[in-house]
């Protein structure tokens, strides 16, 4: 022990050394000293005088408890107070965003006081908006509303393929009556060579009336729209032939035999 406390206060006197007072130095920074009042350290070694001197606020002080101790209610008050007059804005500087049009503002506000907090009624109300969205796609499939359509039947090359479609007479529409109508002639002994026939014929209508307005269709498309995306549309049209008007969706909006 008799050649540690040597050693110790070696160290001891390294750790509390004197800082210069300069600008820069941490005396200058905080004011405040490192040495026990008491002139003696943690480990109860006594400590020269000159490091006693630095407790406090002499200009040897290297003590930080001013600045780690906890501050009063009082302190933080000002410290919020400061904080909030940097952040308050110069009216005449700019605001670094676009201005929100009104109808924006509002429907912004709108939701901000009508979101819920609770889970159950953010489900409830997620339930209720997909409710509200799905009778508005029904109602726009039901009269032809552009604005609430599904994304597959929006634009104006499947609106224009809807009306060609519906403007004419298509074969392939009557094919489920037609086959309706042969499988009760082939339960027939008399008809069921007839009614071979028959399929063979309905097939073939179908498939000359197919190629006949998909050629037509795809010339009327590209001398319509020469700048805009046609693809599928042909498709999308051969399939609405094969659904009866009153079944199609979205409602056919032309009469039939009316010009384009």
């Amino acid at each position: 022990m008799g050649l540690a406390r040597p050693l110790l206060r070696q160290l001891l006197q390294h750790l509390y050394r004197p800082q210069p007072t300069g600008p820069g130095s941490i005396t200058a920074l905080f004011g405040t000293g490192c040495a026990h009042p008491q002139g003696r350290s943690r480990f109860g070694v006594p400590l020269p005088k000159e490091y006693v001197r630095g407790w406090g606020r002499g200009p040897r002080a290297r003590n930080l408890g001013d600045v780690f101790r906890r501050r009063t209610h009082d302190e933080q008050a000002q410290a919020v107070a400061a904080v909030l007059e940097d952040q308050i804005r110069d009216p005449q500087a700019p605001k670094g965003r676009p201005t929100p049009k009104r109808s924006e503002a509002q429907n912004a506000r709108r939701k901000a006081v009508t979101t819920p907090t609770d889970r159950k009624a953010q489900v409830r109300a997620a339930r209720e908006a997909r409710r509200e969205d799905l009778a508005k796609r029904r109602e726009a499939l039901a009269n032809g509303d552009e604005r609430n359509l599904p994304a597959a039947h929006q634009g104006p090359v499947r609106k224009f393929t809807r009306d060609y479609v519906d403007s004419r007479y298509r074969v392939a529409e009557f094919f489920l009556p037609m086959a309706v109508l042969i499988l009760v002639g082939s339960l027939l002994p008399a008809l069921q060579t007839l009614s071979l026939f028959l399929w063979l014929l309905v097939i073939v209508l179908i498939v000359v009336d197919s190629v006949i307005t998909g050629i037509a269709l795809r010339r009327q498309l590209a001398k319509r729209f020469p700048d805009q995306n046609t693809k599928r549309a042909v498709s999308y049209g051969l399939m609405r032939t094969l659904q009866m008007r009153r079944m199609r969706l979205p409602k056919p909006q032309v009469a039939r035999g009316a010009k384009l």
